[in-house]
C-alpha cells in the first residue's frame, strides 16, 4: 500500500517538475537569482534530480548513479531540454526501484545513515516525498516571481 501511494506521490511531483521547467518562457530565467533567494529553480531541480538518482536509484535500485552535490549548486546554464530529459530519467529510475519493493523492505533498516541516525526505509522514503515536495514548491515561487 505505501508503496504504491509513493510511487503516486513521486510521479505527481516529478512531473509537476516537469511543468514548472517548462512553464519557464525565457530558459535564462531558470537560472535566474531574485533578491533574497539563494537558489535558482534550475540549481534546485538538479538538486532533487541529484537527491532522488542517490538515495532512491543508486542505493535502492543499485543504479550506480555517483552524485556529486555540489555541481547541483554551481553548474548554471544547463539548457531547459536538458533539465527536462534528467526530470524524465528520474521518474523512470524512482519507478523500477520502487517496483523492485516489497512492503515488508519498508520495515527493513535503509542502507545508508543520511540523519546520524538509523531509520527505515519506508521512513526516508516518505522524508524524500516531503523534501521533493518542499523544493517543488520553492520552484513554483521562483517561476512566479521572475516572471
Amino acid at each position: 500500500m505505501l508503496i504504491e501511494t509513493l510511487k503516486l506521490l513521486f510521479n505527481r511531483d516529478l512531473n509537476k517538475l516537469k511543468i514548472e521547467i517548462e512553464s519557464y518562457q525565457n530558459e535564462n530565467q531558470i537560472w535566474a537569482i531574485a533578491p533574497g533567494i539563494s537558489n535558482s529553480a534550475g540549481n534546485l531541480c538538479l538538486h532533487l534530480i541529484g537527491n532522488l538518482n542517490t538515495y532512491i536509484g543508486a542505493e535502492l535500485g543499485k543504479t550506480g548513479y555517483v552524485r556529486d552535490r555540489p555541481l547541483e549548486f554551481s553548474l548554471k546554464d544547463i539548457p531547459q531540454s536538458e533539465l527536462i530529459r534528467k526530470i524524465e530519467d528520474t521518474i523512470l529510475v524512482v519507478n523500477n526501484a520502487l517496483d523492485r519493493l516489497i512492503e515488508a523492505d519498508l520495515e527493513q533498516t535503509y542502507p545508508q545513515i543520511v540523519f546520524e541516525k538509523q531509520m527505515t526505509t519506508g521512513f526516508f522514503l516518505v522524508h524524500l516525498s516531503t523534501h521533493l515536495a518542499y523544493h517543488l514548491g520553492q520552484i513554483n515561487y521562483h517561476r512566479r516571481l521572475v516572471f
